[in-house]
């Protein structure tokens, strides 16, 4: 280091349900974003834990039924909010698919991102999408998009949305590249903060 300040990296957060597309975009901002995006997603986070937790009955201390978490899931995405904070301090662009199932982990990026350029993005699909997606998929457990649907976008402010039932993934993230790149100033969390 040569005492220099580091400009901190930009932060994309995509929320929205299981099976809504999230992931796909995800990929696709890593590949066209101009500088490196790391991916600091929620799965990297779950696949982070031994393998049994990711079974019942220990699964229900990590994300319960896919709609609230328990105390292992609790200290572990906070972890999540943690680090892509200090990912973004020391310089890095971080990319993250996140499911705001509770209202504490919107509260706590909100705390931690707001002085940070954090973009939060919503990513909208209609419910019988993301069902039929889920059972097409054959990874998930059924239900899980319908017990998070309700929930994910209760918070309701997001810096920018897409919808992946009108758009296909590497169309959503050029959208949300477009956005970024326009310099837009990330307004959401600071909202929410407030």
């Amino acid at each position: 280091m040569n005492g220099d300040a580091i400009r901190p990296g930009t932060i994309i957060i995509l929320n929205g349900t299981t099976s809504a597309g999230k992931t796909g975009i995800l990929r696709v901002l890593q590949e066209i974003m101009a500088e490196p995006y790391l991916d600091a997603g929620i799965d990297k986070f779950i696949f982070m834990l031994p393998g049994r937790y990711l079974n019942f009955p220990l699964w229900n201390d990590v994300l319960g039924h896919a709609s609230h978490a328990g105390a292992m899931g609790h200290r572990l995405f906070s972890g999540m909010h943690h680090s892509i904070a200090a990912l973004a301090r020391a310089g890095n662009n971080v990319v993250a698919d996140h499911v705001f199932v509770e209202p504490r982990w919107v509260d706590e990026c909100a705390q931690l991102l707001t002085d940070l350029p954090a973009y939060l993005v919503g990513v909208r699909c209609p419910l019988d999408v993301t069902e039929a997606r889920e059972k097409q998929r054959g990874d998930r457990t059924l239900g899980q998009a319908r017990k998070q649907f309700p929930l994910v976008h209760q918070h309701g402010v997001y810096d920018f949305e897409v919808d992946t039932s009108l758009y296909s993934s590497e169309q959503c993230a050029h959208r949300v590249k477009g956005f970024v790149e326009a310099a837009q100033p990330a307004r959401a969390l600071r909202q929410l903060r407030k």
